[in-house]
């Protein structure tokens, strides 16, 4: 970051910016990548580049944040909200053929904690009745689908480098250009709806007002330190992945005895570890786990409150089909902590008091015990079961 002040440019498309588009569009294999100040903003522009216009549909999960249906209805766009699968938290593949309207301008699948969504699947149908595919991959940097990063399926994704993601520059995002016929027209959106890009490489003499556009590009200091984090980024992903593995070994007795469920990532999918989170039965039980913890220093949290139910979801969007894997999970899921910087120790503390929550004993060998954090004992067992 010190390179950045010291270099007298910090305001955006920088020297940094250019390092970390560079990077990204190196990793991914993309036409092009740009990059902005949120997740969100990317998404906003994605809508212009897919063309939404007033009444075009977009099919995406009621399971997401905010900012996947709210750059969609700042066209005055539809969000028409499908069920998840109950294995991923995804959208349901299955479902979105019978979403499809006349009315239909895309897709927008979402996936959640690092786990890809059935892009086959989906490409399969978007292509089949001409629709975009913008990828929400804003919990997916360095997640893979059939060994192909996250971000490299649909037309145009978005990706998230805010403060609770993986990769963080505080805030900040990405927006990733698969479709080369959408790079000229993104560039210009970019830089405010000038052709600004063309003129730097000497296209144009001058360059002016050409489309619409905003302010979308992040600061060189934010890029500065995107770029510290794309450096350490493997580093970065494999120390979750430890951490999630060790959530995931202690608590396979809590799914055996069918006292809670573990994510599930499919064969073909290389999560990331964005997410651990465990599925108990019932929204009381929730609420003890989430108290229990949070008196005993551990803050832990539940996630979405689904589109559909939300005020605004119901003013601006429509459902196609039944919610009920939705509405079920959104009432039970309990998001542990997760993060790059906790320990071992830190994370059997929380296993220890996710036990004692759901007041539960376990055997090793013949002996029923409660555990602790440091009971390596039943660890070990795990590792055999």
């Amino acid at each position: 970051m010190s390179q950045a002040i010291q270099s007298g440019n910090i305001a955006g498309d920088g020297a940094f910016t250019k390092r970390c588009q560079n990077w990204l569009k190196d990793y991914l294999g993309c036409q092009k990548v740009l990059l902005t100040n949120s997740c969100t903003a990317a998404l906003e522009m994605a809508a212009i580049l897919a063309d939404i216009q007033p009444g075009d549909e977009v099919i995406m999960p009621s399971y997401t944040f905010v900012s996947t249906a709210n750059a969609v209805v700042l066209r005055g766009g539809v969000p028409v909200f499908v069920d998840i699968r109950p294995d991923t938290l995804n959208l349901d593949e299955a479902k979105v053929e019978a979403a499809i309207t006349p009315k239909t301008k895309a897709i927008s699948p979402v996936h959640y904690a690092g786990v890809g969504c059935e892009m086959d699947k989906i490409v399969e149908i978007a292509r089949q009745y001409g629709l975009t595919v913008i990828e929400d991959a804003a919990q997916g940097a360095f997640a893979q689908y059939k060994g192909q990063p996250l971000g490299t399926f649909g037309n145009l994704a978005a990706f998230s480098f805010h403060a609770t993601k993986n990769i963080v520059a505080g805030e900040g995002g990405a927006l990733v250009i698969n479709d080369p016929e959408l790079v000229e027209r993104a560039e210009i959106i970019w830089e405010k709806g000038t052709n600004r890009s063309k003129f730097f490489r000497g296209e144009v003499d001058k360059y002016t007002w050409v489309d619409v556009g905003s302010s979308f590009l992040p600061s060189e200091l934010t890029a500065a330190f995107l770029y510290a984090q794309l450096e350490q980024s493997q580093a970065i992903t494999q120390q979750r992945l430890r951490l999630w593995a060790r959530y995931h070994l202690a608590f396979a007795s809590l799914e055996f005895e069918q006292i809670a469920e573990r994510p599930k990532i499919p064969a073909n999918c290389q999560h990331n570890a964005h997410i651990y989170y465990l599925l108990v039965d019932s929204l009381a039980t929730r609420t003890h786990v989430l108290k229990y913890l949070k008196d005993n220093g551990v803050i832990a949290t539940f996630h979405y409150v689904p589109l559909h139910s939300a005020p605004a979801g119901q003013k601006f969007g429509r459902t196609s089909g039944e919610m009920t894997v939705t509405d079920d999970i959104s009432d039970r899921i309990v998001r542990l902590p997760m993060s790059a910087n906790m320990t071992l120790s830190e994370v059997d503390r929380v296993i220890s008091l996710v036990f004692e929550a759901l007041d539960v004993q376990v055997t090793v060998g013949t002996r029923p015990i409660r555990i602790t954090g440091n009971d390596s004992r039943y660890l070990e067992r795990l590792a055999t079961l």
